[in-house]
């Protein structure tokens, strides 16, 4: 594995060891001459973070480049003939570009770059040192500190006021905890062949943020993680449950907009200040708080604070048991509304705590923590999970999780029988039913079952009317409108409800995703490619953005675009699945065939994405292949053949009889 296409965050560094205002890359050959660069610009008051000088002692070498890469302003590239043969200074480059960090280029001779390098340098600033350092220097200089000019704080000259620190960054698509995965469950079957390679859970990657500016809403909030101050600091997974569960209890209250867990949990372990918190989403206030447990006892500590003057609206510590934890939360929202005066908009309602049995919520939460971290097996969620409906078979929530890790494990790792998978994952949901049938998540869960496994879209219809009918704001409903709308061709729908879900949640990369699918399908390929490159901007690093921008780029019939930005795609399978397709547009099929027959050797892909597979045949014109590997789709069940319809590459086919008889199978004719 590439470590410069991981972010990695050794324990111990600082991340002061890192930030600066420019990453130098040069060539090993050009050392001399990055010395020189390195020390007239520091002289004039610039930071700049230069190998192996930077690299902290006992630290791993490349971890430590990526790092730095992440934390600098912008990449300043010594260009010459030796960066341009350099494989590791080509790595550096491509990091920066997926990062979208500026990059400026002191050029040092005139040798030909090659068509990675000229894409990658397309927009970058450059500055010409052929006829030596002196006379460029001067130039150099200005053009970086223009560059970084005002980038060092975001406070306005305020003191910053960082968030509080946690143990680690936040890298997954998890549902909010009294969603119980019924978001994971829309977002896993809905788009689980997306990221197969880094897990089923796996959705985001940390990164830094660029956002616009805009008007934070009066009424909004943002709960920020909790922070664990338990002594052995091995009460995370309660403290993240207990924000977890506020998210869903404060955006039950009508007019109240609070962002999902996915845009509020993106800062967890990062050094943001309150006014970047709530620029990027967009909210007037935000929920922070403590959690210290010792055995049953609990102290759990909140205030929530005005993001615009940093000022303290409302704070409280509360002394109880862990029998409490659901009564405290109550008590945190109802003041938070109270706070906020939309008192007039209806308090809390009263709810019955999920469950009694306080051993079983714990269970419920250890289970529900790896789908944050990309980390513990199917096995241990499941035995997890079924422990705790052991413990109290009347916990609703638990049922509902239990059927998530059922249906998510079948789709994106192939845990299991389609019948058998099925037939657990909705008695499961019956049981939730049956114990609340106003239970919003279930109802949302079980249509996506019914849609991208069972391919049956009007009992899917009635599931989603039914979860929007009990919580009009319930994300995975959202999304699965949206969802389908989008499969059935109704691309307009689709990209209303899936801006609405972006509302909800505007760090979450798949949000952006779905709409550039939208344009794609629709044939709005500026539009999408819009979408698209704002999402890597807000969420750097996103799986197969990069993918969906090549395929924009190729029906703008740019394949050396489309290549480049296959290239960058950080997704293994992806990486593979991509350039084919530009390749062949390029008339290069011999390198096609060879990225195509390592593809083929990857199970994942041959047993998890036999739709991209048919639409690399499709796209090279061997229609006799394109269809075997869409009947493979079907017989996979395979979520993305919900696409086939309406897809660009496979409208030549869609005159095909073959074409008709694999929608009918799909209930799609």
């Amino acid at each position: 594995m590439d470590p410069l296409k991981e972010d990695s965050a050794p324990a111990g560094e600082k991340e002061s060891e890192f930030g600066s205002d420019a990453f130098l890359s040069y060539a090993s050959a050009d050392a001399e001459v990055a010395k020189q660069v390195c020390a007239r610009l520091e002289a004039s008051g610039l930071r700049i973070w230069m190998a192996p000088r930077d690299v902290p002692a006992g630290a791993h070498y490349a971890d430590a480049l990526v790092r730095a890469i992440n934390a600098s302003r912008s990449l300043l590239l010594i260009l010459s003939e030796n960066s341009v043969d350099s494989a590791h200074v080509s790595k550096e480059v491509e990091r920066a570009s997926s990062k979208r960090k500026p990059i400026v280029a002191i050029r040092l001779d005139a040798a030909p770059l090659t068509p990675a390098f000229e894409y990658f340098l397309s927009e970058s600033q450059w500055v010409d040192a052929r006829d030596g350092l002196d006379a460029a220097m001067p130039r150099l200089t200005d053009d970086l500190r223009r560059l970084v000019s005002g980038a060092r704080t975001g406070t306005g000259g305020r003191a910053e006021r960082p968030v509080p620190a946690v143990a680690a960054q936040v890298r997954t698509r998890a549902p909010m905890l009294l969603l119980a995965v019924a978001a994971l469950a829309a977002l896993i079957l809905g788009g689980w062949w997306l990221g197969k390679s880094q897990g089923w859970w796996a959705r985001l990657a940390g990164a830094t943020t660029k956002v616009p500016a805009a008007t934070a809403t009066a009424n909004s909030v943002a709960v920020l993680p909790f922070t664990d101050l338990s002594e052995k600091k091995d009460q995370e997974y309660f403290s993240d449950g207990l924000s977890d569960e506020l998210i869903d209890l404060l955006s039950k209250i009508p007019n109240l907009r609070v962002p999902a867990r996915t845009s509020s949990f993106y800062f967890k372990g990062k050094p943001s200040t309150l006014p970047e918190i709530g620029k990027v989403l967009n909210v007037s206030h935000v929920l922070e708080g403590s959690v210290r447990k010792s055995g049953t006892a609990l102290r759990i500590s909140a205030e929530l604070v005005n993001v615009a003057d940093d000022t303290r609206v409302w704070s409280e510590t509360y002394d109880r048991t862990l029998d409490d934890v659901f009564k405290v939360q109550d008590d945190i929202a109802n003041a938070v509304v109270t706070a906020l005066k939309v008192t007039m908009l209806g308090d809390v309602k009263a709810r019955a705590a999920p469950t009694n049995n306080s051993e079983a919520h714990l269970l419920y939460l250890r289970a529900l923590e790896p789908l944050r971290n990309q980390g513990g097996s199917y096995e241990y969620l499941i035995a997890t999970l079924k422990k705790a409906v052991e413990l109290d078979p009347s916990f609703a929530d638990a049922w509902v999780a239990l059927a998530g890790v059922y249906a998510g494990g079948f789709v994106s790792e192939g845990h299991g029988t389609y019948e058998g998978v099925r037939r657990e994952a909705v008695d499961a949901l019956q049981r939730a039913l049956a114990l609340n049938p106003q239970l919003a998540t279930a109802h949302s869960q079980l249509a996506a079952i019914y849609y991208q496994m069972d391919w049956t879209p009007a009992p899917a219809r009635t599931e989603v009317e039914r979860a929007l009918a009990i919580d009009p704001k319930d994300p995975a409903a959202i999304w699965q409108k949206g969802y389908m709308a989008n499969c059935e061709g109704r691309f307009d729908e689709a990209i209303a409800l899936h801006n609405k879900s972006r509302d909800i949640d505007p760090l979450q990369a798949d949000n952006y995703r779905q709409i550039g699918n939208a344009d794609y399908r629709a044939g709005r390929l500026d539009a999408g490619i819009a979408v698209l490159t704002d999402a890597l901007q807000r969420v750097p690093g996103a799986p197969t953005i990069h993918y969906r921008l090549g395929l924009l780029l190729l029906a703008q019939h740019k394949p050396e675009a489309a290549l480049a930005e296959f290239s960058l795609e950080q997704n293994s399978d992806f990486h593979l699945l991509g350039p084919p397709l530009a390749l062949d547009k390029l008339g290069r099929k011999d390198e096609a065939d060879k990225i195509l027959a390592q593809a083929l050797t990857q199970d994942t892909v041959v047993n998890g994405a036999a739709y991209q597979l048919a639409i690399v045949y499709a796209n090279r014109g061997d229609t006799d292949r394109a269809f075997q590997w869409l009947e493979r789709g079907v017989q996979q069940r395979d979520a993305g053949m919900l696409w086939m319809k309406y897809d660009p590459i496979l409208r030549p086919l869609s005159h095909d009889p073959r074409f008709k008889t694999i929608l009918a199978k799909m209930h799609q004719s």
